[in-house]
């Protein structure tokens, strides 16, 4: 059973179809990216999956049940979604940001406040509040109360924005180990390519269609770059010596 399926899916936000026939199905232990340009339907995708959004057409399913037919706990223990602007100004301290995530759901499946903190580097700012964090600081501090909820699915928009690339690597690390080990679902959308390649899996889009769904190395080709970002001119895949190096951060070895 899939963690996610979307189904032939259609959005509009007017009369003009936005996401046209959409198919994407993502499994338990997955880490999958969807990636494409800027206002190609990636975080509107995201919001359809979590059900923020309903979709005109089709079907949305989360571990097999429609997602438009959860309440909102049921829901909230299935599916943790992060949206890419964080605009929180509540007078939280980090540690109290990050514990909201065991009241949101029921955590069986997710990581401990303590542990989270850890993992996403916040340990020594648990004090902190959030408005004295750095904007990659409160992202972080956003990923880890995610991964306290304890949901089956993780819907991350661009959980890898304002951060450096220490972090990147190890949140990237830190949720391919999460997926791997407990069987959660990870759909993450993304602008970076070179991070794209170190995923499970790759769905390029343009203009809410899939162009590419497969492998980094059969997604990331250059007939779909440049299809997907209107280039023009001859143009190389990312370049394999550059992903050999940054897989090998993560423990990946060279593979390729």
């Amino acid at each position: 059973m899939s963690a996610l399926a979307l189904e032939e899916v259609t959005f509009s936000y007017g009369p003009e179809r936005f996401i046209d026939r959409l198919s994407i199905a993502v499994q338990p232990g997955e880490l999958v990216g969807l990636m494409g340009p800027n206002g190609s339907g990636k975080s509107t995708i995201l919001r359809l999956a979590a059900g923020i959004l309903r979709p005109r057409k089709g079907r949305i399913a989360v571990c097999g049940r429609a997602v438009g037919s959860l309440g909102g706990r049921t829901r909230a223990g299935l599916v943790a979604f992060l949206p890419q602007i964080l605009d929180m100004q509540a007078p939280f301290r980090t540690e109290e940001l990050i514990a909201l995530g065991r009241t949101a759901g029921p955590g069986g499946q997710g990581l401990g406040v303590d542990e989270a903190m850890l993992a996403v580097g916040l340990d020594a700012k648990a004090d902190a509040f959030l408005a004295d964090l750095s904007g990659g600081e409160r992202r972080r501090a956003y990923i880890a109360m995610t991964l306290v909820q304890g949901a089956m699915l993780l819907l991350l928009d661009e959980p890898l924005a304002n951060l450096d690339l220490r972090y990147q690597l190890q949140l990237v690390q830190l949720l391919r180990d999460i997926a791997r080990a407990k069987g959660i679902a990870v759909f993450v959308s993304l602008h970076e390519i070179w991070i794209g390649a170190l995923l499970d899996r790759l769905v390029v889009v343009k203009e809410g269609r899939v162009l590419a769904d497969g492998t980094p190395q059969a997604a990331l080709t250059a007939s779909t770059l440049q299809a997907a970002y209107d280039l023009s001119g001859p143009i190389d895949t990312l370049p394999l010596p550059e992903r050999s190096a940054l897989a090998g951060l993560l423990g990946r070895g060279n593979s390729g």
